[in-house]
């Protein structure tokens, strides 16, 4: 296949002329928690107070069930889609691409805010639109959840070395698709929807 350019440099490359859109490309990878722990944890009080727990727990596992799908179609499909457009690569590049050519920038391995919060709101009223009420709050807690598990999981496989089989044949999986084939093991979190979409 093909090889891209792939830099070993932990640095990171300067993507804009101005530095406050350059500022809100980079992110520190804790930022994620402080901004959406306090969302999960209000989420989940909603739904618990309107609900009791055990239908809390089930919308909540429900919603992660979702997220770990949401997550492959974004990136097999969103993140991975290649526009012929000089426009549209530009706007590639800034996604996934950088991503992609400069895997060890630890500034570039969560989603900022500037793009994670309007993405989280259309989700929340997407849900809100497709849900009953009872069902939103401890759905979209789960899904946020979901979503913090994987900015996590993916700062830590390209920065932290596993002992646990576990996470070493995960970080393995996640090494293969930047290393080996980028057309390959879309999941980040799991290889379930791998399995199921033959992308292993």
């Amino acid at each position: 296949m093909k090889k891209n350019f792939i830099s070993n440099s932990k640095e990171s490359v300067r993507m804009f002329k101005s530095p406050l859109l350059e500022g809100l490309s980079k992110v520190p990878f804790f930022v994620p928690l402080i901004v959406y722990v306090p969302v999960v944890a209000y989420f989940c009080w909603k739904s618990v107070e309107l609900n009791g727990f055990l239908p809390f727990a089930g919308y909540l596992m429900l919603g992660l069930f979702i997220w770990t799908l949401t997550e492959y179609i974004l990136h097999r499909f969103i993140f991975h889609f290649y526009p012929s457009s000089e426009w549209g690569k530009r706007i590639h590049f800034i996604f996934h691409g950088v991503h992609h050519d400069y895997p060890n920038d630890a500034q570039r391995l969560v989603m900022p805010p500037s793009a994670s919060i309007p993405l989280a709101l259309a989700f929340f009223f997407l849900f809100k639109w497709m849900l009953s009420p009872s069902m939103l709050d401890g759905f979209f807690a789960g899904f946020i959840l979901g979503y913090l598990f994987y900015d996590m999981t993916h700062y830590m496989l390209h920065h932290a070395q596993f002992k646990n089989l576990f996470w070493k044949k995960l970080k393995q999986q996640h090494m293969l698709h930047h290393y080996d084939d980028s057309t390959k093991k879309y999941g980040v979190t799991s290889d379930i929807w791998d399995k199921v979409f033959r992308t292993r």
